[in-house]
Parts: C-alpha cells; sequence; structure tokens
C-alpha cells in the first residue's frame, strides 16, 4: 500500500463563500509564483465575482473540498476559449500548499473531466501550465493530456505567461 494521502474530494459550484480561498490562493507571493505574483485585493475580488457570476453553459468554477470535513482546498474549473482560431475547452487549477502534493488536484480534475465530458461545444480541452511548474505539467501528463508544445499566453491579463500547451481529445477513446 502507497503511503502517499489519497483524500476524499469532492467538488461543488464555486460560491460567495469563497473569497477567503480565493484571497489565500491569489494573495500569497509562494502561491503565486508561476502565474505572476499575488493579485491585489481589488482584483482579487473583481475574480471572485466573475467566478461567482460564471455562466454554467459556457464552463464551470467548482470549489474542491477535501476530506469528511469538507475542507476547502482550492478551485479547479474549465471555460470557453480560442486558441489558434478554434474554439476550445481551457482549464485551471490552484490548490493550497497544505493539500499539495496529495492527489488532490488530480482528483477534483478527474471530476471536472468527468463534467466536461458532458458538454459536445469543443472536442478539446486545453491547459497551459507554466513551463516552470513541474507539478501542474505532471498533472497534465497524469490525466491523458498531450503536450504540444510550448506557447506564450496571457496571464494575468496585462502579462504574457511562458507555458506548455496541453491539450486532451475528449472524443479519444481511453482519456
Amino acid at each position: 500500500m502507497s503511503s502517499r494521502f489519497k483524500p476524499e474530494v469532492t467538488i461543488r459550484p464555486y460560491g460567495t463563500e469563497d473569497l477567503p480561498l480565493l484571497e489565500r490562493l491569489l494573495g500569497d507571493p509562494a502561491m503565486t509564483t508561476h502565474i505572476g505574483g499575488p493579485e491585489s485585493s481589488d482584483a482579487v475580488a473583481a475574480r471572485h465575482r466573475r467566478y461567482v457570476a460564471r455562466d454554467g453553459s459556457t464552463g464551470g468554477v467548482f470549489t474542491v473540498l477535501v476530506g469528511q470535513e469538507q475542507a476547502a482546498a482550492g478551485w479547479v474549473g474549465y471555460w470557453e476559449s480560442s486558441w489558434e482560431g478554434e474554439g476550445v475547452w481551457e482549464c485551471g487549477w490552484h490548490v493550497l500548499r497544505e493539500y499539495q502534493g496529495r492527489g488532490v488536484a488530480s482528483a477534483a480534475m478527474a471530476l471536472v473531466l468527468g463534467e466536461v465530458r458532458t458538454r459536445v461545444a469543443h472536442r478539446y480541452l486545453h491547459a497551459f501550465p507554466s513551463v516552470d511548474n513541474v507539478a501542474s505539467n505532471a498533472l497534465c501528463r497524469r490525466l491523458g493530456f498531450q503536450l504540444l508544445g510550448r506557447a506564450d499566453v496571457e496571464y494575468p491579463r496585462g502579462s504574457m505567461m511562458h507555458c506548455n500547451n496541453w491539450r486532451l481529445d475528449l472524443l479519444a477513446e481511453g482519456t
């Protein structure tokens, strides 16, 4: 039996009560190393409002809950995007440090993959982790994404980030 912690992970739609979680995720320099540094309180509040108001027909943002106590551990999500002129789904995740390395992000993203596969709007799901984010790139590989190469994407708004472009074919068997 593996000694790695395998938590009970669930997700629920991101809600108004999740602002303190988002502040912890995006206001901490250590938590934002790979995404351009911490966001201001105003930027976090604006992002929170966007997440709460997200239209469920064009994607979803979910709070990651861990264990029987349902502790808020981060967020995962997917949304409509355009890549090289084609409509695609894009996904992302952000998990608090104390839950990293325990399979939380993988379990939560597996739940999101189940959700996005019920949608027929787009064939492909993309993820764009920083080339330096070893854990997020490993998560893409573990979930069956194919590495297409490197790309520069704007994230956060106004900043360019050097990323790996990972793609999952939602119609391929075995993914």
